[in-house]
């Protein structure tokens, strides 16, 4: 059970302070990724950015907040491109994180949890004694 986000509904600006560069844009996600997804993608959409012309004031720290993506510094000449860049790394960090939880990783398997859970229920039963 990995973790797996999409970029759902409209992408808010807003301006920043006096004497920024860009603006300040808002994209949220199906949920609240956890902190391997979140670097993730920001590794994968610092990597997909390179290059871009108009990339130079982009903020790429703590891009991942709360179930949003926020960037910092986006300039009209890379706002074009930045659709396919974000939709990228979402489905690269998704990649990424697709084993995360996965059975490797757990102390028992699910059976013998569940073994633990009816002995509990079976014990705890007036019929059980």
């Amino acid at each position: 059970m990995g973790e797996t986000y999409q970029l759902i509904g409209a992408v808010r600006g807003e301006p920043l302070a006096a004497g920024r560069v860009g603006a300040r844009l808002r994209v949220p996600l199906t949920g609240t990724p956890g902190p391997h997804w979140s670097r993730a993608f920001s590794s994968y959409l610092a990597q997909d950015l390179t290059g871009h012309c108009a990339v130079g004031h982009l903020h790429l720290n703590d891009v991942v907040q709360g179930s949003e993506l926020v960037l910092e510094g986006v300039e009209p000449g890379e706002a074009p491109a930045l659709g396919e860049c974000l939709e990228r790394a979402v489905d690269a960090a998704n990649r990424a994180c697709a084993n995360d939880g996965s059975a490797e990783r757990l102390n028992m398997s699910p059976g013998e949890a569940e073994a633990i859970a009816h002995r509990v229920e079976f014990e705890a039963s007036p019929l059980g004694r």
